[in-house]
C-alpha cells in the first residue's frame, strides 16, 4: 500500500551530493519506488560507484558531475540534463560540507567555501531547475536544511549559519515560485552515521549523549539520533526533526509533514 501512495514511475529526479551518505539514501529511496535518478556529486569515481549500485539494483540511473558551486556550471549542468535526459521533474539539494574549527580560529576560506557548498549550491541548481519548471507550471524542490537550522552547537557557527539560510531560502523559493506551481520544501534531519559526520561519530564526548535506543547497529538501516541530549550545552530546545513545510499563504498550508513521500506524492 505505501508503495502505490508514493508512485514516481516516469519521474525524474536530480539529487545533488547524492555520491554518499544522506544523498544517496535519498536517491535510493526515490528509485524504489520507480523515479529515474540523477546523481551529481564531485568525486567522479564516488560517483560512479553509486551509479552502478542503483544500476545493479534494476534502477535506471546517470550521472551529472557538474560543480554546484559555480552558477555557470549549475546552469550549464541542467540545461544538458533536461536536453539530453529530459524534464527535471524533482531536485533535491543535498550537497553540503562540515568543517569544525573555533569560531574565532575560523579559517576565512573555509567561511566561503561552506557558503558556496551549502547555501550558494541550493540558489544556483535551484534557479537554473525553477526556470524551466516555471513554463511547466509543475516541480518540486526539496532543500535538506538541518537540525543546525534552529539550535547551535560549538565549532559549527558557520555551517549553522549555511543552514539557517537554507531554511528562509526555501521560505523565498515558495514566495516567489508557489504561484506557478512549484512545491518547495524543506527536511532538517538530525544525526546520521554519514561521512559528513564522522568526526562526532569519533568523538566520544559527543557519542555518550547518543540514545542507545536510536543508533543503529551494524548492517541496521540508519536512523534519526535525538539531538536533544547532545545540545543541552548550548541552552537551546531542538526543534523536530520531522519535515516541515516551508510553504507560503501562495499554496496550501501545512504545518509539519513526516514522510518524504509527503512531499512527492501530489498530483502534477
Amino acid at each position: 500500500m505505501a508503495f502505490e501512495l508514493f508512485e514516481l514511475t516516469g519521474k525524474r529526479a536530480l539529487v545533488t551530493g547524492s555520491s554518499q551518505g544522506i544523498g544517496f539514501a535519498l536517491a535510493q529511496g526515490l528509485a524504489k519506488h520507480g523515479a529515474e535518478i540523477v546523481l551529481n556529486g564531485r568525486d567522479a569515481g564516488k560517483l560512479d560507484a553509486a551509479a552502478a549500485k542503483l544500476a545493479a539494483a534494476g534502477h535506471k540511473v546517470s550521472v551529472a558531475g557538474f560543480d554546484v558551486t559555480q552558477a555557470q556550471a549549475a546552469k550549464d549542468g541542467v540545461e544538458a540534463i533536461e536536453k539530453n535526459s529530459g524534464a527535471i521533474d524533482i531536485l533535491i539539494n543535498n550537497a553540503g560540507m562540515q568543517f569544525r574549527s573555533p569560531l574565532e580560529d575560523f579559517p576565512v576560506d573555509k567561511w566561503e567555501q561552506l557558503l558556496a557548498t551549502n547555501i550558494s549550491s541550493a540558489f544556483y541548481v535551484g534557479q537554473a531547475v525553477a526556470r524551466h519548471m516555471i513554463p511547466r507550471g509543475q516541480g518540486k524542490i526539496i532543500n535538506i536544511a538541518s537540525v543546525q537550522s534552529e539550535l547551535a552547537r560549538p565549532g559549527i557557527a558557520p555551517y549553522t549559519a549555511t543552514k539557517g539560510a537554507i531554511k528562509n531560502l526555501t521560505r523565498g523559493m515558495c514566495a516567489d515560485w508557489a504561484k506557478h506551481g512549484l512545491q518547495i520544501n524543506a527536511i532538517a534531519p538530525g544525526y546520521f552515521k554519514t561521512p559528513l559526520n564522522q568526526a562526532l561519530v569519533d568523538n566520544p564526548e559527543f557519542t555518550s549523549c547518543w540514545n542507545s535506543e536510536h543508533r543503529p547497529g551494524a548492517g541496521e538501516t540508519s536512523t534519526n539520533w535525538s539531538a536533544s541530549r547532545c545540545s543541552c550545552r548550548v541552552g537551546l530546545r531542538p526543534s523536530s526533526t520531522a519535515i516541515r513545510s516551508m510553504s507560503t499563504a501562495a499554496s496550501p498550508p501545512v504545518s509539519r509533514i513526516t514522510r518524504l513521500q509527503d512531499l512527492l506524492n501530489c498530483t502534477g
